[in-house]
Order: C-alpha cells, then structure tokens, then sequence
C-alpha cells in the first residue's frame, strides 16, 4: 500500500500542476513563459510541479482580482453592467406615425377574425357534405 502511495502522490501532483498551468491565464503567470513551465512540470515531474505551485503563477485570494478581469465568462448575478442595464427602463422606439399602430393592429386583428370565420364555415360545409344522414 505505501509503495502505491509512494507512486500516486507525485504523480497526481504533477498532474495537478500541469492542468492548473494549462488553465492559468498569461498574465498571471509568473517568471517563465507558461509553454516552459508546462516543459518544465513535465520533464522534472516533482520538481517541476512543485516549483510551478511556489512560484510560478500569482497567489492569493480571487476576490482581490477584479472580476471578470482575465476576460473570462462572468455570471449574470456578478456583472455588474448587466445588472445596470436591468435596472434601466427600456426606451421605446420612436414610430413615424404612433396613431396609425392601433390601427394596423385592429385591422390585422379583424382580418384574422373573418378568415377564421370562413374557415370554420367552410368546415362546417365540408361535414354536412360528407355526411349524407343529416
């Protein structure tokens, strides 16, 4: 059981640090591009993992960061332009003529009424055509 212990743990630590290097943004890396530290973590496997989580990437504790800073997806809830927007009224759109929207609206509204009308009377037609008992 210890030689597997012996065995996992430094593997799982280079995997960790390499997957946290592969997802840390540029700009946080610190004193080696992020390609030579993810060379670095794989050829010197403890070593490496070990010198990429005391050194290379900047630590501390995320809500110092500005959020959103690293141009990563922010939830509705925590973006605060999003948030303004709602509170803001929506504007209504100028129309060129305001008096002619119910108009064109009232219109399609009666035209839609007579269309039903004479389909349901046309259906109507159909069924006493098709059944000769009545």
């Amino acid at each position: 059981m210890l030689r597997a212990l012996m065995f996992i743990l430094p593997l799982a630590l280079m995997i960790y640090a390499f997957i946290d290097c592969l997802n840390t943004p540029e700009d946080e890396v610190k004193h080696l591009p992020k390609p030579v530290w993810a060379i670095v973590i794989l050829l010197f496997s403890v070593v490496g993992a070990i010198g990429w989580i005391a050194a290379g990437r900047q630590r501390g504790p995320r809500a110092t960061r500005a959020r959103g800073s690293s141009g990563g997806w922010v939830a509705p809830d925590d973006n605060p332009e999003f948030l303004k927007s709602l509170r803001e009224e929506p504007k209504p759109e100028p129309s060129a003529a305001p008096s002619e929207e119910p108009a064109k609206d009232e219109s399609a509204l009666k035209d839609w009424e007579s269309d039903l009308r004479r389909r349901e009377e046309e259906l109507k037609r159909r069924e006493r055509d098709a059944d000769p008992e009545s």
